[in-house]
């Protein structure tokens, strides 16, 4: 087995990650609007009933928010096997407080209120609206000590 990573010249980093969702323009509404993320322009492929846009954060970290005409709900709970949630740092405790309430107030349950985690974190949960679990955080030394953040 070859040493990992041996045939990379540079760092991997995490190019963007795709998401699935039902409603396209809701979903990029909710990160532009809580998240202050950018949205791009919508790519249409009529052909395969296909379109998405890249949100793009401030550190330049960037969702691909994507429909298809064929792709269908899993069953089963919010849990289940692959990715689990995206974690969005916000900066700091006050700005994850804020952002709880704010999206509280506006009408989003949150799935765990704010809260220090075992490895360091300070978080809140809230679904976006497709259900996808956003973990709204702020990394602090003993996390970023750890690598998890």
């Amino acid at each position: 087995m070859a040493e990992p990573g041996a045939a990379l010249s540079g760092a991997v980093l995490v190019e963007h990650v795709g998401l699935w969702v039902r409603d396209l323009e809701r979903t990029c509404e909710f990160y532009a609007s809580y998240f202050a993320a950018a949205v791009g322009e919508r790519y249409v492929n009529t052909r395969k009933g296909f379109a998405s846009r890249f949100l793009t954060f401030g550190a330049g970290t960037r969702i691909e928010v994507m429909t298809r005409t064929d792709v269908i709900e899993r069953a089963g709970s919010h849990e289940q096997l692959g990715y689990a949630h995206v974690a969005l740092d916000v900066g700091d405790e006050r700005a994850v407080d804020a952002l709880a309430a704010r999206l509280q107030a506006e009408g989003h349950a949150l799935l765990s209120a704010p809260r220090r985690t075992g490895d360091g974190y300070y978080e809140c949960v809230v679904a976006d609206p497709e259900g996808n679990r956003v973990e709204v955080m702020a990394a602090t030394r003993e996390a970023t000590a750890t690598g998890r953040s």
